[in-house]
Protein backbone atom coordinates (compact mmCIF):
# COMPACT_ATOMS: atom_id res chain seq x y z
CA UNK A 1 0.00 0.00 0.00
CA UNK A 2 0.85 3.76 -0.90
CA UNK A 3 2.40 5.06 2.66
CA UNK A 4 1.18 8.31 2.10
CA UNK A 5 -2.50 9.61 3.16
CA UNK A 6 -5.20 7.62 1.48
CA UNK A 7 -8.49 9.80 0.42
CA UNK A 8 -11.17 10.76 -2.00
CA UNK A 9 -12.00 13.89 -3.63
CA UNK A 10 -14.91 14.95 -6.19
CA UNK A 11 -14.69 18.91 -6.81
CA UNK A 12 -17.71 20.57 -8.86
CA UNK A 13 -18.19 17.03 -10.46
CA UNK A 14 -21.31 17.15 -13.15
CA UNK A 15 -22.51 13.46 -14.78
CA UNK A 16 -25.14 13.46 -17.56
CA UNK A 17 -25.97 10.40 -19.52
CA UNK A 18 -26.03 10.53 -22.99
CA UNK A 19 -29.85 10.78 -23.02
CA UNK A 20 -29.37 14.26 -21.31
CA UNK A 21 -30.85 13.17 -17.70
CA UNK A 22 -28.37 14.93 -15.04
CA UNK A 23 -27.35 12.72 -12.20
CA UNK A 24 -24.49 15.48 -10.55
CA UNK A 25 -24.70 19.09 -11.30
CA UNK A 26 -21.95 20.70 -9.01
CA UNK A 27 -21.41 17.51 -6.55
CA UNK A 28 -18.58 17.76 -3.77
CA UNK A 29 -17.38 15.27 -1.66
CA UNK A 30 -14.29 13.51 -0.32
CA UNK A 31 -13.51 10.67 1.60
CA UNK A 32 -11.37 9.76 4.32
CA UNK A 33 -9.79 6.64 6.41
CA UNK A 34 -11.84 4.29 7.42
CA UNK A 35 -15.35 2.82 6.33
CA UNK A 36 -18.21 5.06 4.89
CA UNK A 37 -21.68 3.72 3.98
CA UNK A 38 -22.73 4.98 0.61
CA UNK A 39 -26.50 5.41 0.77
CA UNK A 40 -29.74 6.78 -0.80
CA UNK A 41 -33.03 6.68 -2.73
CA UNK A 42 -33.02 4.11 -6.35
CA UNK A 43 -31.25 6.61 -8.66
CA UNK A 44 -29.77 9.35 -6.69
CA UNK A 45 -26.45 8.28 -8.49
CA UNK A 46 -24.40 6.37 -5.83
CA UNK A 47 -23.60 3.44 -8.16
CA UNK A 48 -22.22 6.44 -10.64
CA UNK A 49 -20.27 8.09 -7.93
CA UNK A 50 -18.43 4.81 -7.37
CA UNK A 51 -18.22 4.40 -11.09
CA UNK A 52 -16.60 7.93 -11.58
CA UNK A 53 -14.09 7.06 -8.88
CA UNK A 54 -13.17 3.96 -10.41
CA UNK A 55 -12.90 5.26 -13.45
CA UNK A 56 -15.18 3.41 -15.52
CA UNK A 57 -17.05 6.67 -16.67
CA UNK A 58 -15.25 9.98 -17.18
CA UNK A 59 -17.59 13.67 -15.39
CA UNK A 60 -18.34 15.75 -18.11
CA UNK A 61 -16.68 18.85 -15.88
CA UNK A 62 -15.33 18.67 -12.18
CA UNK A 63 -12.44 16.67 -11.14
CA UNK A 64 -11.77 13.25 -8.92
CA UNK A 65 -8.73 13.02 -6.83
CA UNK A 66 -7.63 9.88 -6.07
CA UNK A 67 -4.48 9.43 -3.49
CA UNK A 68 -3.99 5.48 -3.71
CA UNK A 69 -4.58 2.26 -5.81
CA UNK A 70 -8.64 1.99 -6.21
CA UNK A 71 -9.66 -1.81 -5.78
CA UNK A 72 -13.70 -1.90 -7.14
CA UNK A 73 -16.18 -4.32 -6.80
CA UNK A 74 -19.38 -3.98 -9.17
CA UNK A 75 -22.92 -4.54 -8.30
CA UNK A 76 -23.16 -6.94 -11.07
CA UNK A 77 -19.62 -9.19 -10.93
CA UNK A 78 -19.87 -11.10 -14.74
CA UNK A 79 -16.64 -13.67 -14.67
CA UNK A 80 -16.00 -15.91 -18.09
CA UNK A 81 -16.87 -19.33 -16.85
CA UNK A 82 -13.63 -20.42 -18.46
CA UNK A 83 -11.73 -19.20 -16.84
CA UNK A 84 -9.27 -20.30 -13.73
CA UNK A 85 -9.45 -19.39 -10.42
CA UNK A 86 -5.56 -18.32 -10.43
CA UNK A 87 -6.49 -15.70 -13.81
CA UNK A 88 -9.33 -14.39 -11.78
CA UNK A 89 -7.04 -13.49 -8.69
CA UNK A 90 -4.67 -12.13 -11.08
CA UNK A 91 -1.74 -14.50 -10.17
CA UNK A 92 -1.74 -16.64 -13.38
CA UNK A 93 1.65 -14.92 -14.78
CA UNK A 94 3.49 -15.10 -11.42
CA UNK A 95 2.40 -18.70 -10.16
CA UNK A 96 3.37 -19.88 -14.09
CA UNK A 97 7.13 -18.27 -13.20
CA UNK A 98 7.18 -19.67 -9.86
CA UNK A 99 6.01 -23.24 -11.00
CA UNK A 100 9.11 -22.76 -14.02
CA UNK A 101 11.58 -21.53 -11.70
CA UNK A 102 11.16 -24.80 -9.08
CA UNK A 103 11.04 -26.88 -11.63
CA UNK A 104 14.58 -25.41 -12.91
CA UNK A 105 13.76 -23.28 -15.63
CA UNK A 106 16.07 -19.96 -14.36
CA UNK A 107 15.20 -17.60 -16.91
CA UNK A 108 15.41 -14.27 -16.67
CA UNK A 109 11.88 -13.41 -17.43
CA UNK A 110 10.64 -15.99 -14.59
CA UNK A 111 12.29 -13.87 -12.46
CA UNK A 112 11.05 -10.34 -13.63
CA UNK A 113 7.52 -12.08 -13.57
CA UNK A 114 7.80 -13.14 -9.93
CA UNK A 115 9.37 -9.88 -8.54
CA UNK A 116 9.22 -9.56 -4.69
CA UNK A 117 6.10 -11.66 -4.81
CA UNK A 118 8.01 -15.24 -4.09
CA UNK A 119 4.65 -16.05 -1.39
CA UNK A 120 2.01 -15.25 -4.06
CA UNK A 121 0.05 -18.72 -3.56
CA UNK A 122 0.13 -18.51 0.11
CA UNK A 123 -1.08 -15.65 0.32
CA UNK A 124 -3.82 -16.44 -2.24
CA UNK A 125 -4.60 -19.58 -0.61
CA UNK A 126 -4.92 -17.89 3.17
CA UNK A 127 -7.13 -14.99 1.41
CA UNK A 128 -9.54 -17.75 -0.07
CA UNK A 129 -9.03 -19.15 3.25
CA UNK A 130 -10.23 -15.93 4.75
CA UNK A 131 -13.57 -15.51 2.72
CA UNK A 132 -14.67 -18.79 3.18
CA UNK A 133 -13.25 -20.27 -0.35
CA UNK A 134 -10.30 -22.47 1.27
CA UNK A 135 -12.47 -25.49 -0.59
CA UNK A 136 -10.97 -23.82 -3.93
CA UNK A 137 -8.10 -24.64 -5.36
CA UNK A 138 -6.44 -22.14 -7.52
CA UNK A 139 -6.47 -24.41 -10.86
CA UNK A 140 -10.39 -24.54 -10.70
CA UNK A 141 -12.64 -23.03 -12.97
CA UNK A 142 -15.19 -20.42 -12.75
CA UNK A 143 -17.59 -22.45 -14.29
CA UNK A 144 -17.28 -24.61 -11.07
CA UNK A 145 -18.12 -22.17 -8.72
CA UNK A 146 -21.49 -20.27 -7.81
CA UNK A 147 -22.67 -16.91 -8.16
CA UNK A 148 -22.09 -16.39 -4.72
CA UNK A 149 -18.59 -17.63 -4.41
CA UNK A 150 -17.72 -16.13 -7.94
CA UNK A 151 -18.22 -12.53 -6.07
CA UNK A 152 -16.56 -13.38 -2.97
CA UNK A 153 -13.17 -14.69 -5.62
CA UNK A 154 -13.85 -10.92 -7.39
CA UNK A 155 -13.17 -9.46 -3.48
CA UNK A 156 -10.56 -12.03 -2.73
CA UNK A 157 -8.53 -10.72 -6.01
CA UNK A 158 -8.87 -7.31 -4.53
CA UNK A 159 -7.47 -8.17 -1.04
CA UNK A 160 -4.39 -9.64 -2.98
CA UNK A 161 -3.74 -6.27 -5.06
CA UNK A 162 -3.41 -4.48 -1.58
CA UNK A 163 -5.33 -1.69 -2.75
CA UNK A 164 -5.55 1.75 -0.88
CA UNK A 165 -9.20 2.75 -1.65
CA UNK A 166 -11.84 -0.37 -1.81
CA UNK A 167 -14.92 0.86 -3.44
CA UNK A 168 -17.85 -2.15 -3.21
CA UNK A 169 -21.05 -1.58 -4.75
CA UNK A 170 -24.04 -3.70 -3.27
CA UNK A 171 -21.21 -6.62 -2.23
CA UNK A 172 -24.20 -8.93 -0.30
CA UNK A 173 -26.48 -8.84 -3.13
CA UNK A 174 -25.80 -12.70 -4.34
CA UNK A 175 -24.61 -13.84 -0.81
CA UNK A 176 -25.90 -16.77 1.23
CA UNK A 177 -26.08 -15.79 5.10
CA UNK A 178 -22.95 -17.95 4.95
CA UNK A 179 -20.95 -16.16 2.52
CA UNK A 180 -22.07 -12.90 4.15
CA UNK A 181 -20.21 -13.05 7.63
CA UNK A 182 -17.13 -13.16 5.22
CA UNK A 183 -17.50 -10.50 3.50
CA UNK A 184 -18.24 -8.64 7.33
CA UNK A 185 -15.47 -9.68 8.55
CA UNK A 186 -13.56 -8.71 5.22
CA UNK A 187 -14.51 -5.56 5.88
CA UNK A 188 -13.72 -5.43 9.51
CA UNK A 189 -10.77 -5.76 8.99
CA UNK A 190 -10.10 -3.20 6.13
CA UNK A 191 -7.62 -0.82 7.18
CA UNK A 192 -7.78 1.65 4.46
CA UNK A 193 -10.49 4.26 2.68
CA UNK A 194 -13.39 1.88 2.27
CA UNK A 195 -16.91 3.19 0.94
CA UNK A 196 -19.70 0.76 0.57
CA UNK A 197 -22.67 0.96 -1.60
CA UNK A 198 -25.53 -1.37 0.60
CA UNK A 199 -29.21 -1.71 1.64
CA UNK A 200 -27.83 -4.71 3.82
CA UNK A 201 -27.90 -3.31 7.51
CA UNK A 202 -25.57 -5.61 8.99
CA UNK A 203 -22.89 -4.41 6.69
CA UNK A 204 -24.08 -1.09 7.40
CA UNK A 205 -23.33 -1.21 11.08
CA UNK A 206 -20.08 -1.75 10.18
CA UNK A 207 -18.99 1.39 8.97
CA UNK A 208 -17.56 4.60 10.96
CA UNK A 209 -19.61 6.81 9.06
CA UNK A 210 -22.84 7.47 6.69
CA UNK A 211 -22.89 9.46 3.81
CA UNK A 212 -26.69 10.38 2.89
CA UNK A 213 -26.82 11.36 -1.29
CA UNK A 214 -29.76 13.13 -1.88
CA UNK A 215 -30.59 15.43 -4.86
CA UNK A 216 -27.16 15.90 -5.57
CA UNK A 217 -25.82 16.74 -2.37
CA UNK A 218 -24.41 14.70 0.62
CA UNK A 219 -25.19 14.97 4.19
CA UNK A 220 -22.65 13.45 6.64
CA UNK A 221 -23.56 11.19 9.81
CA UNK A 222 -21.02 10.20 11.96
CA UNK A 223 -21.47 6.34 13.33
CA UNK A 224 -22.88 3.25 11.61
CA UNK A 225 -26.48 3.05 9.86
CA UNK A 226 -28.26 2.47 13.60
CA UNK A 227 -26.74 6.03 14.80
CA UNK A 228 -27.72 7.43 11.40
CA UNK A 229 -31.50 6.36 12.19
CA UNK A 230 -31.75 7.82 15.75
CA UNK A 231 -30.05 10.87 14.06
CA UNK A 232 -32.31 11.11 11.29
CA UNK A 233 -35.57 9.99 13.40
CA UNK A 234 -34.50 13.38 15.70
CA UNK A 235 -34.07 15.44 12.57
CA UNK A 236 -37.46 14.59 11.30
CA UNK A 237 -39.11 15.27 14.32
CA UNK A 238 -37.42 18.57 14.58
CA UNK A 239 -38.48 19.08 10.28
CA UNK A 240 -41.82 18.08 11.31
CA UNK A 241 -42.74 20.25 14.21
CA UNK A 242 -41.11 23.05 12.38
CA UNK A 243 -43.90 22.38 9.63
CA UNK A 244 -46.47 22.29 12.42
CA UNK A 245 -45.11 26.21 13.39
CA UNK A 246 -44.93 27.25 10.11
CA UNK A 247 -48.73 26.22 8.98
CA UNK A 248 -49.56 27.57 12.18
CA UNK A 249 -47.76 31.21 11.57
CA UNK A 250 -49.44 30.92 7.95
CA UNK A 251 -53.08 30.41 9.16
CA UNK A 252 -52.36 33.63 11.66
CA UNK A 253 -50.85 35.85 8.91
CA UNK A 254 -54.14 35.07 6.88
CA UNK A 255 -56.25 36.16 9.54
CA UNK A 256 -54.50 39.08 10.38
CA UNK A 257 -54.55 40.16 6.87
CA UNK A 258 -57.89 39.54 6.60
CA UNK A 259 -58.52 41.80 9.64
CA UNK A 260 -56.23 44.29 8.30
CA UNK A 261 -58.16 44.03 4.53
CA UNK A 262 -61.71 44.32 6.92
CA UNK A 263 -60.25 47.54 9.02
CA UNK A 264 -59.17 49.33 5.63
CA UNK A 265 -62.52 48.62 4.06
CA UNK A 266 -64.10 50.45 7.15
CA UNK A 267 -62.02 53.08 7.01
CA UNK A 268 -62.54 54.26 3.19
CA UNK A 269 -66.28 53.78 3.87
CA UNK A 270 -65.76 56.41 6.97
CA UNK A 271 -63.71 58.17 4.47
CA UNK A 272 -66.45 58.13 1.53
CA UNK A 273 -68.78 59.37 4.05
CA UNK A 274 -67.01 62.28 5.54
CA UNK A 275 -66.23 63.37 1.63
CA UNK A 276 -69.63 62.80 1.36
CA UNK A 277 -70.92 65.10 4.00
CA UNK A 278 -68.12 67.79 3.36
CA UNK A 279 -67.64 68.33 6.93
CA UNK A 280 -64.12 70.04 5.85
CA UNK A 281 -62.77 72.18 3.31
CA UNK A 282 -62.56 70.11 0.35
CA UNK A 283 -59.05 69.81 0.17
CA UNK A 284 -58.22 68.80 3.29
CA UNK A 285 -60.36 66.04 2.80
CA UNK A 286 -58.81 64.54 -0.71
CA UNK A 287 -55.61 65.41 1.46
CA UNK A 288 -56.72 62.98 4.08
CA UNK A 289 -58.10 60.29 1.43
CA UNK A 290 -54.95 60.22 -0.40
CA UNK A 291 -52.65 59.52 3.30
CA UNK A 292 -55.47 56.75 3.78
CA UNK A 293 -55.20 55.47 0.76
CA UNK A 294 -51.06 55.51 0.98
CA UNK A 295 -51.70 54.44 4.50
CA UNK A 296 -54.14 51.45 3.43
CA UNK A 297 -51.86 50.29 0.65
CA UNK A 298 -48.70 50.27 2.85
CA UNK A 299 -50.59 48.19 5.44
CA UNK A 300 -52.06 45.76 3.09
CA UNK A 301 -48.58 45.47 1.73
CA UNK A 302 -46.79 44.78 4.73
CA UNK A 303 -49.12 41.46 5.63
CA UNK A 304 -48.96 40.30 2.55
CA UNK A 305 -45.40 40.57 2.94
CA UNK A 306 -45.95 38.63 5.95
CA UNK A 307 -48.10 36.16 4.86
CA UNK A 308 -45.27 35.42 1.37
CA UNK A 309 -42.81 35.07 4.30
CA UNK A 310 -44.64 32.39 6.26
CA UNK A 311 -45.64 30.74 2.85
CA UNK A 312 -41.79 30.39 2.44
CA UNK A 313 -41.05 29.28 5.86
CA UNK A 314 -43.54 26.81 5.36
CA UNK A 315 -42.16 25.18 1.83
CA UNK A 316 -38.74 25.30 3.84
CA UNK A 317 -40.27 23.33 6.88
CA UNK A 318 -42.12 20.91 4.09
CA UNK A 319 -38.48 20.98 1.98
CA UNK A 320 -36.66 19.82 5.27
CA UNK A 321 -38.89 16.29 5.61
CA UNK A 322 -38.44 13.69 3.80
CA UNK A 323 -40.77 12.17 1.39
CA UNK A 324 -39.97 8.45 1.12
CA UNK A 325 -43.63 7.51 0.88
CA UNK A 326 -45.14 4.27 2.44
CA UNK A 327 -47.37 2.19 0.45
CA UNK A 328 -50.43 1.53 2.48
CA UNK A 329 -53.03 -0.98 0.81
CA UNK A 330 -56.00 -2.46 2.24
CA UNK A 331 -55.79 -6.29 1.16
CA UNK A 332 -58.65 -8.29 2.82
CA UNK A 333 -59.01 -10.92 0.24
CA UNK A 334 -56.20 -12.46 0.71
CA UNK A 335 -56.63 -13.34 4.08
CA UNK A 336 -56.58 -17.12 5.33
CA UNK A 337 -58.17 -18.23 8.35
CA UNK A 338 -56.06 -20.24 10.77
CA UNK A 339 -55.70 -23.82 10.57
CA UNK A 340 -56.57 -23.35 6.55
CA UNK A 341 -54.43 -25.99 4.38
CA UNK A 342 -52.59 -23.88 1.66
CA UNK A 343 -49.85 -25.91 0.48
CA UNK A 344 -48.57 -29.36 0.67
CA UNK A 345 -45.43 -30.88 -0.50
CA UNK A 346 -45.35 -34.44 -0.45
CA UNK A 347 -41.97 -36.78 -1.17
CA UNK A 348 -40.82 -33.92 -3.57
CA UNK A 349 -37.32 -34.24 -5.14
CA UNK A 350 -36.66 -31.05 -6.82
CA UNK A 351 -34.75 -30.74 -10.63
CA UNK A 352 -31.37 -30.09 -9.09
CA UNK A 353 -31.11 -32.82 -6.16
CA UNK A 354 -32.58 -30.91 -3.08
CA UNK A 355 -35.54 -33.02 -1.49
CA UNK A 356 -38.55 -32.62 0.61
CA UNK A 357 -38.61 -36.25 2.31
CA UNK A 358 -42.41 -37.17 3.73
CA UNK A 359 -45.10 -34.37 3.97
CA UNK A 360 -44.91 -30.96 4.53
CA UNK A 361 -47.72 -28.87 5.10
CA UNK A 362 -47.94 -24.97 5.47
CA UNK A 363 -51.13 -23.75 7.27
CA UNK A 364 -53.35 -21.06 7.70
CA UNK A 365 -51.46 -17.46 7.53
CA UNK A 366 -47.83 -18.70 8.33
CA UNK A 367 -44.54 -16.20 6.96
CA UNK A 368 -41.95 -18.90 6.48
CA UNK A 369 -38.42 -17.71 5.56
CA UNK A 370 -36.77 -19.89 3.56
CA UNK A 371 -32.89 -19.73 3.83
CA UNK A 372 -29.93 -22.12 3.20
CA UNK A 373 -26.62 -21.04 0.82
CA UNK A 374 -26.03 -20.54 -2.37
CA UNK A 375 -26.79 -23.72 -4.73
CA UNK A 376 -28.88 -25.20 -2.43
CA UNK A 377 -32.61 -25.11 -4.83
CA UNK A 378 -34.37 -22.34 -3.01
CA UNK A 379 -35.76 -20.78 -5.97
CA UNK A 380 -35.88 -23.75 -7.79
CA UNK A 381 -38.08 -24.97 -4.86
CA UNK A 382 -39.87 -21.73 -5.57
CA UNK A 383 -40.47 -22.21 -9.44
CA UNK A 384 -41.91 -25.81 -8.37
CA UNK A 385 -44.46 -24.48 -6.43
CA UNK A 386 -45.08 -21.95 -8.77
CA UNK A 387 -45.75 -24.28 -11.46
CA UNK A 388 -42.73 -22.87 -13.38
CA UNK A 389 -40.24 -26.28 -13.36
CA UNK A 390 -41.76 -29.72 -13.17
CA UNK A 391 -40.33 -32.03 -10.31
CA UNK A 392 -37.82 -34.67 -10.65
CA UNK A 393 -40.25 -36.92 -8.39
CA UNK A 394 -43.29 -36.24 -5.75
CA UNK A 395 -45.55 -33.37 -5.82
CA UNK A 396 -46.31 -29.41 -4.68
CA UNK A 397 -49.95 -28.80 -4.24
CA UNK A 398 -50.88 -25.40 -3.43
CA UNK A 399 -54.99 -25.29 -1.66
CA UNK A 400 -54.97 -21.38 -2.22
CA UNK A 401 -54.48 -18.93 -5.10
CA UNK A 402 -50.55 -18.19 -5.13
CA UNK A 403 -48.71 -15.59 -6.84
CA UNK A 404 -44.43 -15.62 -7.25
CA UNK A 405 -42.46 -12.93 -7.29
CA UNK A 406 -38.89 -13.45 -8.87
CA UNK A 407 -35.34 -12.20 -8.13
CA UNK A 408 -35.39 -11.17 -12.03
CA UNK A 409 -39.25 -9.32 -11.17
CA UNK A 410 -39.81 -10.21 -14.81
CA UNK A 411 -43.64 -10.70 -14.59
CA UNK A 412 -44.00 -6.90 -15.70
CA UNK A 413 -44.95 -6.66 -20.01
CA UNK A 414 -42.23 -3.73 -20.36
CA UNK A 415 -44.00 -2.59 -23.82
CA UNK A 416 -47.23 -1.85 -21.30
CA UNK A 417 -48.08 0.65 -18.93
CA UNK A 418 -48.00 -0.20 -15.35
CA UNK A 419 -52.08 0.17 -15.63
CA UNK A 420 -52.05 -2.47 -18.18
CA UNK A 421 -49.56 -4.65 -16.74
CA UNK A 422 -52.41 -4.80 -13.05
CA UNK A 423 -54.91 -5.08 -15.76
CA UNK A 424 -53.57 -8.10 -17.19
CA UNK A 425 -53.72 -9.86 -13.53
CA UNK A 426 -57.26 -8.75 -12.92
CA UNK A 427 -59.32 -8.50 -16.31
CA UNK A 428 -62.57 -7.99 -14.39
CA UNK A 429 -61.36 -4.74 -12.53
CA UNK A 430 -62.62 -1.54 -13.86
CA UNK A 431 -60.09 0.98 -15.23
CA UNK A 432 -61.07 3.48 -12.41
CA UNK A 433 -60.41 0.41 -9.95
CA UNK A 434 -57.67 -0.15 -11.06
CA UNK A 435 -56.24 3.53 -10.97
CA UNK A 436 -57.38 3.67 -7.75
CA UNK A 437 -55.68 0.46 -6.02
CA UNK A 438 -52.04 1.63 -7.73
CA UNK A 439 -52.27 5.35 -6.04
CA UNK A 440 -51.93 3.32 -2.93
CA UNK A 441 -48.78 1.67 -4.44
CA UNK A 442 -47.38 5.66 -5.40
CA UNK A 443 -48.32 5.13 -9.33
CA UNK A 444 -50.67 8.28 -9.32
CA UNK A 445 -52.09 9.91 -12.65
CA UNK A 446 -49.31 10.13 -15.08
CA UNK A 447 -46.78 7.49 -13.45
CA UNK A 448 -49.56 4.68 -14.04
CA UNK A 449 -49.68 5.31 -17.27
CA UNK A 450 -45.74 4.90 -17.55
CA UNK A 451 -44.45 1.63 -19.61
CA UNK A 452 -42.85 -0.66 -17.47
CA UNK A 453 -39.93 -0.81 -19.44
CA UNK A 454 -39.05 3.45 -18.14
CA UNK A 455 -39.75 2.23 -14.46
CA UNK A 456 -35.72 2.82 -12.13
CA UNK A 457 -35.13 -0.17 -9.97
CA UNK A 458 -37.37 0.97 -7.00
CA UNK A 459 -40.75 1.47 -9.06
CA UNK A 460 -40.38 -1.65 -11.24
CA UNK A 461 -40.23 -3.46 -7.83
CA UNK A 462 -43.53 -1.90 -6.67
CA UNK A 463 -45.32 -1.81 -10.27
CA UNK A 464 -44.65 -5.92 -10.10
CA UNK A 465 -45.40 -5.82 -6.27
CA UNK A 466 -48.70 -4.11 -7.40
CA UNK A 467 -49.46 -6.60 -10.55
CA UNK A 468 -49.04 -9.73 -7.75
CA UNK A 469 -51.35 -8.30 -4.55
CA UNK A 470 -54.17 -6.36 -6.52
CA UNK A 471 -54.52 -9.63 -8.90
CA UNK A 472 -58.00 -11.69 -9.10
CA UNK A 473 -58.20 -13.62 -7.41
CA UNK A 474 -56.61 -12.43 -4.68
CA UNK A 475 -53.36 -14.42 -3.59
CA UNK A 476 -53.57 -16.12 -0.67
CA UNK A 477 -50.18 -17.24 -0.81
CA UNK A 478 -47.23 -15.58 -1.85
CA UNK A 479 -44.02 -15.80 -2.71
CA UNK A 480 -41.07 -13.81 -3.03
CA UNK A 481 -37.15 -14.66 -3.87
CA UNK A 482 -34.73 -12.20 -2.32
CA UNK A 483 -36.75 -9.13 -3.23
CA UNK A 484 -34.38 -6.72 -1.13
CA UNK A 485 -31.64 -7.31 -3.99
CA UNK A 486 -31.11 -4.02 -5.20
CA UNK A 487 -33.51 -2.10 -3.26
CA UNK A 488 -32.67 1.41 -1.54
CA UNK A 489 -33.36 1.85 1.97
CA UNK A 490 -36.59 3.59 1.45
CA UNK A 491 -37.79 0.75 -1.08
CA UNK A 492 -37.37 -1.85 1.57
CA UNK A 493 -39.38 0.08 4.19
CA UNK A 494 -42.17 0.52 1.38
CA UNK A 495 -41.56 -3.40 0.64
CA UNK A 496 -42.03 -4.11 4.46
CA UNK A 497 -45.35 -1.73 4.81
CA UNK A 498 -47.11 -3.45 2.27
CA UNK A 499 -46.27 -7.10 3.68
CA UNK A 500 -47.74 -5.74 7.20
CA UNK A 501 -51.31 -5.77 4.93
CA UNK A 502 -50.83 -8.80 3.59
CA UNK A 503 -53.00 -11.10 5.27
CA UNK A 504 -52.31 -14.42 3.85
CA UNK A 505 -49.85 -17.05 3.82
CA UNK A 506 -46.25 -16.24 2.64
CA UNK A 507 -42.73 -17.54 1.81
CA UNK A 508 -39.90 -15.70 1.26
CA UNK A 509 -35.93 -16.86 0.19
CA UNK A 510 -33.58 -13.85 1.76
CA UNK A 511 -30.26 -13.89 2.99
CA UNK A 512 -31.22 -10.84 4.58
CA UNK A 513 -32.01 -11.08 8.65
CA UNK A 514 -33.05 -7.84 9.16
CA UNK A 515 -35.64 -7.79 6.26
CA UNK A 516 -36.83 -11.18 7.59
CA UNK A 517 -37.40 -10.05 11.15
CA UNK A 518 -38.41 -7.08 9.87
CA UNK A 519 -41.96 -9.21 8.27
CA UNK A 520 -42.72 -10.70 11.56
CA UNK A 521 -41.72 -14.05 10.32
CA UNK A 522 -43.40 -17.00 12.33
CA UNK A 523 -41.11 -20.16 10.85
CA UNK A 524 -37.95 -21.08 9.66
CA UNK A 525 -37.13 -23.67 6.70
CA UNK A 526 -33.79 -24.52 5.71
CA UNK A 527 -32.77 -26.15 2.96
CA UNK A 528 -29.24 -28.37 2.80
CA UNK A 529 -29.92 -30.98 1.02
CA UNK A 530 -33.26 -31.34 2.46
CA UNK A 531 -35.56 -29.38 3.80
CA UNK A 532 -36.12 -29.15 7.40
CA UNK A 533 -37.75 -26.97 10.24
CA UNK A 534 -34.87 -24.82 11.74
CA UNK A 535 -34.80 -21.79 14.06
CA UNK A 536 -33.69 -17.91 14.09
CA UNK A 537 -31.10 -18.89 16.55
CA UNK A 538 -30.28 -22.09 14.61
CA UNK A 539 -29.27 -20.26 11.34
CA UNK A 540 -27.27 -17.61 13.90
CA UNK A 541 -25.45 -20.20 15.13
CA UNK A 542 -24.54 -21.62 11.47
CA UNK A 543 -23.82 -18.17 10.54
CA UNK A 544 -21.49 -17.59 13.30
CA UNK A 545 -19.24 -20.97 12.58
CA UNK A 546 -18.92 -19.66 8.79
CA UNK A 547 -16.82 -16.84 10.63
Amino acid sequence: MSTHPTSIACSSLRFAWADGTEVFDGLQIAFGPGRTGLIGVNGSGKSTLLKLIAGELAPADGTVRVSGEVGYLPQNVTLDTGLRVDDVLGIAATRAALHAIEAGDVAEEHFTAVGDDWDVEERAVATLDQLGLGHIGLDRTIGEVSGGESVLLRLASLLLRRPDVLLLDEPTNNLDLFARQRLYAAVQAWSGVLVAVSHDRELLDLVDQIADLRGGEVTWYGGNFSAYEEALAVQQEAAERMVRVAETDLKRQKRELADAQVKLARRVRYGDKMFAQKREPKIVMNARKREAQVSAGKHRIMHEEKLSEARERLDEAVEAVRDDDEIRVDLPFTAVPPGRQVLTLRELTLRYGAEVKGEFDLRGPERIALVGRNGAGKTTLLRTIAGQLEAEAGEALAHVPLRFLPQRLDVLDDTLSVAENVARAAPDATNNRIRARLARFLFKGAKADQEAGTLSGGERFRAALAALLLAEPAPQLLMLDEPTNNLDMASVRQLTSALESYQGALIVASHDLAFLQSIGVTRWLLLDGELRDTTEEEVRELMATAE
